[in-house]
């Protein structure tokens, strides 16, 4: 596996980012933690992550201030020549809000937070995120969000189902759809057309250990690498 130079993103009330650079470094990779204020990103970046958590306070709308950060923009110069970017939980928030991934992410439809181990199915495997897994399969990763609710138009949607951009499902231990919060077709992550930018609400850097309930989080994580 090739050892790649991870920036992952900081913001005020952000919560995830040192159990991303635990996952990144537990893959063999390097990490750089990049505070918001900066307005550059490492030159010899191989991939950006926007970790989970609650930046700015969820103010406003999870990722709506967050987008405007110095560093975003020099992420989003990243995305557009081609750079590899995951959005995990808040990071897909913020990365939605950017325009870099369509959609949106509402309130859960039962308004409460939801915090437990989820199955997902792998709708589309062939990209850098997933390619490790396989289509069909199902993966047990953790969830935690209030805002979690993915909507999009119907002729978006179709678009994004005609260019594989649907990566993973909610569904049970069997594969059957299931409901957690209200997302369109139980969508629980999604890329951009170019297959460079993606991102989902389930933790996959939460899943890195048997003993903690699942260590799906890694053939997920490690196809970056390939």
């Amino acid at each position: 596996m090739k050892s790649l130079n991870v920036s992952i993103l900081q913001f005020p009330g952000t919560n995830c980012e040192y159990d991303t650079v635990y996952a990144f470094k537990r893959l063999g990779h390097n990490t750089n933690v990049i505070w918001h204020k900066e307005e550059s990103i490492p030159a010899d970046t191989d991939l950006v992550v926007v970790p989970g958590g609650f930046s700015y306070g969820d103010y406003l709308r999870c990722g709506s201030i967050a987008k405007f950060s110095p560093v975003m923009k020099s992420v989003i110069a990243y995305a557009n020549d081609g750079g590899r970017v995951l959005g995990i939980c808040n990071g897909f928030q913020i990365l939605t809000e950017a325009g870099l991934l369509p959609g949106a992410l509402k309130r859960n439809d039962n308004l409460h937070f939801i915090s437990r181990h989820q199955h997902l199915k792998v709708v589309n495997s062939n990209n850098d995120f997933l390619k490790k897994c396989k289509e069909g399969e199902v993966l047990y990763i953790p969830i935690a969000h209030h805002d979690g609710n993915y909507f999009v138009d119907d002729e978006t949607l179709s678009d994004m189902y005609d260019n594989a951009q649907v990566l993973l499902k909610y569904c049970d231990s069997e594969g059957n759809p299931m409901v957690v919060n209200g997302s369109v077709e139980q969508i629980a992550g999604v890329c951009n057309k170019d297959k460079n930018v993606f991102g989902l609400m389930p933790h996959p850097e939460r899943a890195m250990e048997s003993i903690l309930g699942s260590k799906d989080g890694i053939r997920m994580l490690e196809g970056f690498g390939i």
